[in-house]
């Protein structure tokens, strides 16, 4: 059996259970307690075993500790799925999106993801799901909007006469009822 990675020893294990008791993130304390642990001169199985892991991820949080201290243990984002895109197609799909579609050539009148996918597996053979393309399109500075439905007959001059306003309901009478009849 191999001999443990030693452990840095710029943090005592009380400096490390101060930090791990003002730490807001829950994964960050335990990996914390897992090290004060080590530092007290408990044993390595005795800190996954506190902390529920295995041997193996106690070794991974040692070899983050060591490299950037008790940051190194804080959570970390996932990095998530790569792109399937390259530059070249995002400047393409860039360029095909601000021109808008040929209705004659791409038979629709305004592109649907769907359709983007489409004309992406026609151009370059990539296959994207709509779900990445939009993640792309986003990224891109692009949303999702649709205009508002306007009707080809519709006339302004009649939206401007629907639009006045119509005089108040309530006027003054002419002539005040006498009083004492109601």
């Amino acid at each position: 059996m191999a001999a443990p990675i030693r452990l840095r020893e710029d943090l005592s294990s009380v400096e490390v259970r101060a930090v791990a008791r003002n730490s807001k993130d829950g994964g960050q304390v335990r990996r914390l307690l897992a090290i004060a642990t080590i530092l007290d001169g408990g044993t390595r199985s005795e800190a996954a075993r506190i902390a529920g892991v295995t041997l193996q991820i106690i070794r991974d949080w040692v070899l983050r500790y060591n490299e950037a201290g008790v940051a190194g243990l804080a959570t970390r984002k996932a990095p998530g799925p790569r792109t399937i895109l390259r530059d070249h197609h995002r400047h393409a799909l860039e360029q095909e999106v601000e021109t808008g579609p040929i209705p004659a050539v791409h038979g629709v009148v305004r592109w649907r993801i769907i359709d983007l996918v489409q004309w992406l597996w026609d151009e370059f053979e990539v296959s994207i799901s709509k779900q990445a393309l939009g993640h792309e399109l986003r990224t891109m500075g692009y949303r999702k909007l649709t205009a508002r439905p306007c009707h080809r007959g519709q006339k302004s001059d009649e939206i401007a006469v629907f639009k006045k306003s119509s005089p108040p309901v309530w006027r003054k009478s002419a002539r005040p009822f006498p009083k004492g009849r109601a």
